[in-house]
Formats: C-alpha cells, sequence, structure tokens
C-alpha cells in the first residue's frame, strides 16, 4: 500500500494561523506529515508527502499527482490523508475545539480509512472532543472538498484541532500535543492497512 501524506496550504496562503502567531496552519501540516511519513517509513510502510515545496500548490495540481500514483500502482493500492487544523472564525480566538475527519460523499473505503482514524483519536486525544456525524452510521463528516472529491483513491482529511482555540494551539505545540497528532494518523492508517 502507497500511503500518500498531503499538507494542507503554503507559505503564502492568507491567513490560516493562530490569532497571536504562534502557530502557522502551513508549517504545522508540513512539520506533522513530515514526521507522519518518517514514522510509518520505519514501521516498513511506504509512504511519501505529495507536496515537499513550502508555497501552496493547486488542489489540481495535487490532484494530479495522486491520481498519477493510483493510475501507476493501481487506486486500491493507495490511500491519502490530507492534513489540516480547523478555524471557528476570522482571526479571532474563538471557544469550538476539537478534533474531526471528512471524507467525499457517499459510501466508500474512505469512510473505513476515517474511522480507523477515529478509533485511533479516542485513544490518543481521550480528553478532546471528536467532532462526529453519525447520521449515515459512521463517525466521519462528508463534504465536496477538491482532494476528496477529485482523487481515486480512499482519501481523508483531518481536521487537527483548532488554530483559533488556545488551549487547542497550546496543546497543538507541545511535544504531547504533537505526538498525539502523529499517533492517530500512524496508527489509524496502520489498522486500517491491516484490516484490508
Amino acid at each position: 500500500m502507497k500511503i500518500l501524506i498531503d499538507n494542507g496550504h503554503g507559505n503564502n496562503t492568507p491567513g490560516k494561523r493562530s490569532p497571536d502567531g504562534r502557530l502557522h496552519e502551513y508549517a504545522y501540516a508540513r512539520e506533522i506529515a513530515s514526521l507522519i511519513v518518517y514514522e510509518l517509513r520505519e514501521r516498513g510502510y511506504d509512504a511519501v508527502r505529495i507536496v515537499k515545496e513550502s508555497t501552496d500548490i493547486s488542489l489540481s495540481e495535487r490532484c494530479r499527482r495522486i491520481n498519477g500514483i493510483c493510475a501507476d500502482i493501481g487506486s486500491a493500492n493507495v490511500l491519502l490523508i490530507s492534513i489540516h487544523c480547523n478555524a471557528a472564525g476570522n482571526g479571532q480566538w474563538m471557544k469550538v475545539r476539537g478534533w474531526e475527519a471528512y471524507t467525499s460523499r457517499g459510501e466508500t473505503k474512505s469512510d473505513l480509512l476515517a474511522e480507523s482514524l477515529y478509533k485511533s483519536a479516542t485513544v490518543y486525544l481521550p480528553d478532546m472532543c471528536l467532532r462526529k456525524d453519525l447520521s449515515d452510521g459512521d463517525s466521519d463528516k462528508e463534504a465536496g472538498f477538491y482532494i476528496l472529491k477529485y482523487t481515486r483513491c480512499a482519501a481523508v482529511l483531518t481536521e487537527n484541532l483548532f488554530q483559533d482555540n488556545k488551549e487547542d494551539v497550546n496543546f497543538l505545540l507541545s511535544e504531547e500535543g504533537k505526538k498525539a497528532v502523529i499517533n492517530i494518523h500512524v496508527n489509524g492508517i496502520i489498522n486500517y492497512i491491516k484490516s484490508l
């Protein structure tokens, strides 16, 4: 299984940071994505980042890269996780907190991957809110996000807490928080692969 890790946004994306400027989503997502890839490789899995540039790469280009790999080795042999931090407001501190995952609309393998990530999140974020939509029988939220809609493999976008909530930002920037976010993804991915 080829594991593709996407890090959201770029250093030229406006906004996308904590109100105090301590957390920049593009930098945080790249750090976490790199460490996820490292941990997966250490455990013998074939993992790569699809965006190594620091600038933002268009969604169509991201999808082109992903779908090129799917064409080479088969969509069933590829999975994608896109790493993000959430926001509830417009540059001000907010009270909303929590972790969540999105898939494309409808029932697909992506739902199983997301469910595995949610199970992992219950272990590594035991005291955090896990934001879910249980209306269709699973935990993930469904949306028409471009990178989920136009890729040909199982794909999940994770929103790793809120960059405009002080408590979440403090946790995300701590070593404990970084380890938790990395472990959610690494163990969720591995458990999904083992379930196939």
